[in-house]
């Protein structure tokens, strides 16, 4: 019996170093490692090596190693070879910073199924001991990083080595700056996992891109977005039909017919309302198209859906429609866009007076600009209520308006911000916008919102409803708020949300938006019948509430 016992701890303990380990777990462990090192290992960050050269080398290396022990003795000397990680006293001195660390995650230093001990102490000292100065491969702005000293290599499919180095930079990219890591629909890192097999599987442009949209439509952020001519090429045409609509209730309706070089009559009419487009309903479209498109929530994907749809290869397409009371189905030309027509419509006021009594004023947030507003209120503050339209996107105009609006500082919203000192690591503030103002405006305050209401119009929002007598007035908002980080991958344009927003206590906005007070959605007959339902509800708000 004792015999059979030392067998079987040989046995196990022989099994356990000749572990095997697959290529989509050498791979991933290579793409943390790698990032990893990138950012904290004072050799690496202050750009002495060529990082990118050393990732091809390793990915090539790694073809050989397929057990444990090698894959661990491989990374070992990867990083003595690197140079010596000098002690840093300052790395542990602690500061006044409130940490935001729900996105912080080193844990798979210590996944043991991959990881030695002996290598995890040597990556946890190299955290422990860290870069503190500037970093070769991102900077400062302000709160905000920037990443740069990135080498282009075309947007073009020319290896899988080059296809892994584009997907390692993305998923280190969101695994140390992207303020909403921990919020995406899939775990971040299962995204890693699911991802290295379909970039090996890359094999041309096409693919290529489509696979990095792929990859960026898994952070769920309405601010991310791939510009690539080629999806715009294959995945919705270079035609469109040419007529504007807006969307409700899963349909489009036609609200103007634009004309073209070539003056064909449309066969479309303002009112008609489509519902199926090439034998699929709106909402399958847009769920084919879901995969492409980052947003952070449903809504959010159908706002930015919505305007490829009427997009084709093809010199006509099938639609059916609603007119009259009648389906019907009819073939629509499409044209590039350089051949189609558009009006200049009449330049919209800033500011006006929308009832004779003149007791309501509106303010399109869109196009008033902040050398405006002093000459706005002066027009609008003998109203009883202020509608601010912002179904858009403001020009910077927020702290002026508080100055105006509000009777005292007030907390509106709370920051988080990338510790360009730890990466991964966020820390808190929470902002304080208005002053000291006993002639504050003491109307109503109406904010009309809706999906296109997004990032610093959500802010602006907040800002509004800091207002004792704000009411918001619409539906959720994009969901999508902080500053952005631009930058390329595969030389292709792309950003993400680059700081976090919060209400005061906490809450989120990502993902969910601004809840409005009052919940309004346009329906189809209501913009068949060229209705603003969103302004219709504020004004019968306004009405019901105030003494006229």
């Amino acid at each position: 019996m004792r015999k059979y016992s030392l067998f079987l701890l040989l046995f196990l303990s022989l099994n356990f170093s000749a572990q095997i380990i697959t290529e989509t777990q050498k791979l991933e462990s290579l793409c943390r490692i790698w990032g990893f090192l990138k950012y904290y290992h004072p050799q690496v960050a202050k750009g002495n090596l060529n990082w990118d050269k050393q990732l091809f080398q390793k990915i090539d290396e790694l073809e050989s190693i397929n057990e444990k022990e090698a894959l661990n003795n491989f990374y070992a000397d990867w990083i003595r070879n690197l140079g010596e990680v000098t002690p840093c006293k300052e790395c542990s001195v602690k500061d006044n910073k409130v940490y935001f660390l729900k996105n912080f995650d080193l844990s798979w230093i210590d996944n043991r199924q991959i990881f030695s001990r002996d290598l995890s102490q040597k990556l946890h000292y190299i955290e422990n001991n860290r870069n503190l100065g500037d970093n070769h491969y991102f900077g400062k702005s302000g709160r905000k990083i920037y990443f740069r000293n990135e080498k282009s290599y075309g947007s073009k499919f020319t290896s899988k080595t080059i296809s892994l180095l584009e997907l390692f930079r993305y998923w280190n990219y969101v695994e140390y700056f992207f303020p909403y890591k921990y919020e995406t629909d899939q775990n971040w890192n299962d995204v890693l996992t699911e991802m290295i097999p379909k970039f090996l599987m890359i094999d041309n442009d096409e693919n290529y891109h489509l696979t990095l949209a792929e990859l960026v439509t898994k952070t769920d952020d309405s601010h991310a977005y791939l510009s690539s001519k080629e999806i715009q090429r294959h995945q919705y045409g270079n035609r469109r039909v040419p007529a504007d609509y807006s969307y409700a209730e899963g349909k489009l309706v036609i609200t103007k017919i634009n004309a073209t070089k070539f003056r064909n009559k449309s066969p479309l009419h303002v009112g008609d309302v489509i519902y199926d487009i090439e034998g699929k309903t709106i909402p399958q479209i847009v769920n084919s198209l879901g995969k492409y498109i980052p947003a952070s929530n449903s809504w959010g994907k159908f706002n930015k859906a919505k305007s490829k749809l009427l997009f084709s290869n093809n010199d006509s397409i099938s639609v059916k429609i609603e007119r009259g009371g009648q389906n019907l189905e009819i073939k629509t030309k499409t044209y590039f866009t350089k051949d189609i027509l558009h009006e200049k419509n009449e330049a919209p006021k800033k500011w006006k007076f929308i009832d004779k009594e003149k007791k309501i004023g509106y303010v399109n947030m869109e196009i008033i600009e902040k050398e405006d507003l002093d000459e706005m209120y002066n027009s609008l503050k003998s109203s009883t209520s202020i509608i601010f339209d912002l179904r858009n996107y403001p020009k910077q105009t927020i702290i002026p308006l508080s100055y105006l609006l509000l009777p005292e500082p007030s907390v509106y919203y709370q920051f988080t911000f990338p510790d360009p000192y730890y990466p991964g690591k966020f820390y808190s503030r929470k902002n304080v916008i208005g002053r000291k103002n006993p002639e504050y405006y003491k109307g109503n305050v109406i904010v009309l919102v809706d999906e296109n209401t997004q990032s610093q119009a959500e802010t602006t929002a907040m800002m509004f409803k800091q207002h004792l007598n704000a009411k918001i007035i619409g539906s959720n908002t994009a969901g999508a708020n902080g500053d952005v980080i631009m930058f390329k991958i595969a030389d292709l344009d792309t950003r993400f949300t680059g700081l976090g927003a919060y209400y005061p206590d906490g809450r989120e906005t990502q993902r969910i938006g601004i809840t409005p007070d009052i919940l309004v959605k346009p329906t189809v007959e209501g913009l068949k019948n060229e209705k603003d339902e969103v302004l219709e509800r504020a004004l019968e708000y306004i009405k019901t509430t105030t003494k006229m």
